[in-house]
């Protein structure tokens, strides 16, 4: 068994559970509903297979050699993580009148419109699935991990494409596991998750995680 393999599982293991924004984002939706939890997680998976295959392609290293580039994608990741932080935290200023049904919504209920709910809940599912995809693949973090991590683990003498896709369609993987497993088990909890209180505190628990990781990035192209 190729010990270097095993280890570089046991190590994106860790990187792809280890809590965050693309956490925040999965959890905040599955508050939602579990389709729009799980299109989250897909997304999430979607944009760390950006970043893979940047790494596999050395793109990423383009990314890193070149400030221009990675301070635009710094201040693109921010500010859109301060965007969602922005509205998590605004739902909470706003409080439970701000969960009201929309007109459309009522329509939609008193009416029976099987084909506008249907249409709804695809916008919405489209919608955490975008939010998912935009948050990973705008961390500019993840080019410098994916670039100084996928080489450690390539064999001397072996062929290096090979393996990094390999090593790539390892981490994607594991994140299609998690980040689903994390939106089906809020969802499993949602009783207790969506009850008035608690959804009030993870809404202000995710929405100063994401402001405070989007300012950070700010701060840090502010500061290069």
């Amino acid at each position: 068994m190729d010990g270097r393999l095993i280890t570089f599982t046991g190590v994106a293991a860790g990187m792809v559970a280890m809590p965050g924004a693309d956490f925040a984002v999965v959890v905040r939706n599955a508050l939602g509903s579990r389709r729009a939890g799980v299109a989250c997680a897909v997304g999430v998976a979607g944009g760390l297979l950006v970043h893979t295959a940047l790494a596999v392609a050395g793109l990423a290293a383009v990314l890193v050699a070149v400030p221009v580039l990675f301070g635009a994608v710094q201040v693109l990741g921010g500010a859109y993580l301060l965007y969602l932080g922005g509205r998590a935290l605004l739902a909470v200023v706003r409080g439970p009148a701000d969960a009201a049904p929309t007109a459309d919504e009522d329509v939609v209920a008193r009416t029976g419109d099987e084909a506008a709910a249907q249409q709804e809940a695809r916008t919405g599912v489209g919608q955490s699935l975008r939010q998912g995809f935009l948050t990973n693949a705008l961390n500019p973090k993840a080019p410098v991990l994916f670039l100084s991590l996928l080489p450690q683990f390539v064999p001397e003498g072996q062929p290096a494409l090979p393996r990094t896709l390999l090593l790539a369609m390892i981490v994607v993987a594991m994140a299609l596991v998690w980040f689903p497993a994390v939106a089906l088990l809020v969802d499993r909890l949602g009783n207790w998750l969506r009850r008035p209180r608690v959804t009030r505190a993870l809404e202000a628990t995710t929405g100063a995680l994401l402001t405070t990781l989007g300012g950070v990035l700010l701060v840090e192209v502010a500061l290069a």
